[in-house]
């Protein structure tokens, strides 16, 4: 960790003052490194309320903490100081210690331990300049998560999948999903056990109470302030919340 202190110290600056900051120090070169830098962050700023995941093919998946500070309920005002990425995704709460990741039934196990609901992951960098555009620089700083929106839990779910959804995400007048979309990898479940598999005890590890998201099921789309945002998934509910712009 010693060649990212400087690096993942600016961030924590930038995290605490609501800032972006073009960094001085070293970059990540390595995924383990920016997990390293994520640990050093979720220290200072933890705890986790969830994690958000990213499956690419013949790789380890993508994982990133949100931090619980900014998991906020479904008709939260948020503040924004330009713009911000919003997500309409499915997400999993932990409600009970899960199964055994290695088992060969989890995806059947894992149903008693999780209840799904529908949530918008809000998207932005603590990075100014062209390290922003870098992937491991983006997966050091929470893989961009700047906050999280939680729709109620689904408590009568039958413990089924959710792989093609039917859904309508809006963000002021503009509509950025209405009809027919599907989950990134195509299983909810698949990808909480891939993310269990992965993360071992990283940044605590998955606990009950925390949420994991699953992935955009439309394009991520950069929004202003001072609007609101609201997304429905059939079958799983809706979610909204409240952009406001930061006062000069």
């Amino acid at each position: 960790m010693t060649e990212m202190t400087t690096f993942a110290e600016e961030l924590l600056a930038a995290y605490r003052a609501g800032t972006r900051i073009a960094p001085q120090g070293a970059l990540p070169t390595s995924a383990a490194q920016a997990y390293a830098v994520q640990s050093h962050l979720l220290a200072a700023l933890g705890p986790a309320g969830g994690f958000k995941v990213g499956l690419k093919p013949d790789a380890p998946p993508i994982m990133a903490p949100i931090m619980a500070a900014r998991c906020q309920p479904s008709g939260s005002r948020y503040p924004v100081s330009d713009r911000i990425g919003v997500e309409l995704e499915v997400g999993w709460k932990i409600i009970a210690p899960l199964p055994d990741p290695a088992q060969p039934n989890y995806l059947r196990a894992v149903t008693s331990c999780i209840v799904p609901l529908p949530v918008i992951e809000l998207v932005d960098t603590r990075i100014s300049g062209p390290a922003a555009a870098d992937p491991l620089v983006k997966l050091a700083d929470f893989q961009i998560n700047s906050g999280l929106i939680l729709g109620a839990p689904l408590t009568d779910w039958d413990g089924g999948d959710f792989t093609h959804l039917t859904g309508r995400m809006q963000a002021g007048a503009q509509v950025l999903l209405e009809g027919a979309t599907e989950v990134p990898g195509g299983s909810a479940l698949g990808t909480l056990h891939a993310l269990h598999r992965a993360i071992g005890d990283h940044c605590g590890g998955l606990q009950p109470g925390q949420i994991v998201i699953t992935g955009t099921i439309h394009p991520l789309t950069y929004v202003p302030g001072d609007i609101e945002v609201r997304g429905e998934i059939s079958g799983l509910g809706t979610v909204s919340v409240s952009l406001e712009t930061l006062s000069a």
